[in-house]
Formats: C-alpha cells, structure tokens, sequence
C-alpha cells in the first residue's frame, strides 16, 4: 500500500514538473517570438529608410551642377563632438565638404548647425571659424545654435532659417535618418557625404545609428516641435552675423 502511494506521488510530482517545463518552454517561445518580431519591425525601418533616401545622396559635382538652377538655398552642415575649440575628424570633415560646396557654388549660403546649449560646449563657433579662416565671408555663415539633434537641425532650418532646399553634409552612415526627417518635414532635400577617412568611432556610431533611425521614424510620424525656437531669421534678409554669439537667445516653446 505504501509502495502504492508512493509511486502514485511520483507520478503526480513528474506530471507537474512537465507541466512546468511545458509552461516555461511556450513562454520561453512567445518571448523568442515577440523578440524576432521586433528584430523584423526594426530592422524593417532602417532598411526602409535607407532605400528611400539612398536616390537623394549625390556627389559634390551633382551638387554644384544643380545648383546651377538655383536647386538649394542653403548648405545645411550637421554639427558633431568637438574637443575643447577644435573639431573632431567627424566635424573637420563634415566642415571641410560644406565649405567646397560653398566654394563650388552649391548654395549661396551655409547654415552650421549644432550644440551649444552650454557656454563651456560650443560646436557651432568652432564650424563657422573653420569656414571663415578657408574663406568663407562671415556674412554667409550662419549658426544654429539649437541644432541639438538631426530633427531639431532640419526642423529648424526650416521654421527659423526659412529653407525649403536643403543641401545636407554629413556622413553617409548618418545622411539617410537626415534625408529621411527632411523629406518628413517637408523639405526639398539632398545630401552630399563627407567620408574622407575611416573614424576610430565608426562602429559605435553605427550600432547607435540602428536605434537613432528607429526613434527617427517615431519623431517623424508625431512631428513634435524642438525644445528651442525663436523669431524667424530668414537667410533672403538677413546675413550670417545676425547669429553671432552675441545675438543669439533661446526661447523655449
């Protein structure tokens, strides 16, 4: 009898452990499941934003042969990490492009849009000295100083620059998420690259990439405003200066 209860017991005690591992593997396969299907979903948008803006990335000499009909308004240069008053290479070379656009006649103007939302972090300053000491007139720069992401820089370009054809420079890895968000606020965009040499970052900034176009796609679909507008500083009125350090103030909305 006891031998009885004792199997019996056995067999009750290996039916619930099966029953928990059953649990645990459809578990285990929902959350594989959801896993790949958000790996889809993510992977989808970043594919997708790359191939539809892959056709607006053209060379410095297609830039300048469109502007020849007054494709652009502007050369809308994208800030990045700066070191103390010196650019990084990332930065150099993304100044460096806009400044031969210039050169080549792309646009009539360049807008160098960036970070300084602190006195001791200025990326803007350090832009437009790079395209005044390569000849560049002062007058024809003009700073962004609230340029604190890719859709505050395109964003703003548009509502306090007034732009409506943009020339974008960054990286080719960053230029679809910006050619993307142009397209999305309504801007006329194209976009030239500035890849002169490989980056120590290059595979950090990549993987970062992957997350930025995705949260890009959301930005996109909502249309928030920038933490930071001012009154309109159109570039068929004013010249550059008006947006020297001195001049500038935030005004939150």
């Amino acid at each position: 009898m006891a031998r009885s209860r004792k199997a019996l017991l056995d067999a009750m005690t290996s039916r619930s452990v099966k029953r928990k591992r059953r649990r645990r593997a459809r578990r285990l396969g929902v959350l594989i499941c959801l896993l790949l299907c958000a790996g889809i979903a993510l992977g989808g948008i970043n594919i997708g934003m790359a191939r539809s803006t892959a056709g607006r990335i053209v060379s410095a000499q297609e830039a300048a042969q469109m502007a020849e009909s007054g494709k652009f308004d502007c050369i809308l240069v994208l800030g990045a990490k700066v070191v103390g008053e010196m650019p990084s290479h990332m930065l150099e070379d993304r100044c460096r492009r806009g400044v031969e656009l210039y050169q080549a006649k792309a646009a009539p103007v360049l807008i160098m849009s960036g970070d300084h939302g602190q006195v001791e972090y200025d990326e803007v300053s350090v832009m437009k000295r790079y395209a005044v000491e390569h000849g560049v007139p002062s007058s024809d720069v003009f700073m962004d100083h609230a340029g604190f992401s890719t859709y505050d820089s395109m964003y703003r370009a548009r509502d306090i620059f007034q732009a409506k054809r943009v020339l974008i420079v960054t990286q080719r890895y960053h230029m679809f998420r910006a050619l993307y968000i142009a397209k999305q606020l309504g801007l006329d965009a194209c976009g030239v690259s500035s890849d002169y040499r490989p980056y120590a970052t290059q595979l950090k900034n990549s993987a970062r990439e992957f997350a930025a176009r995705v949260k890009a796609f959301f930005m996109c679909m909502l249309l928030p405003r920038p933490k930071y507008l001012g009154d309109a500083i159109p570039m068929a009125v004013y010249d550059g200066n008006v947006t020297n350090d001195e001049g500038v103030t935030f005004v939150a909305r």
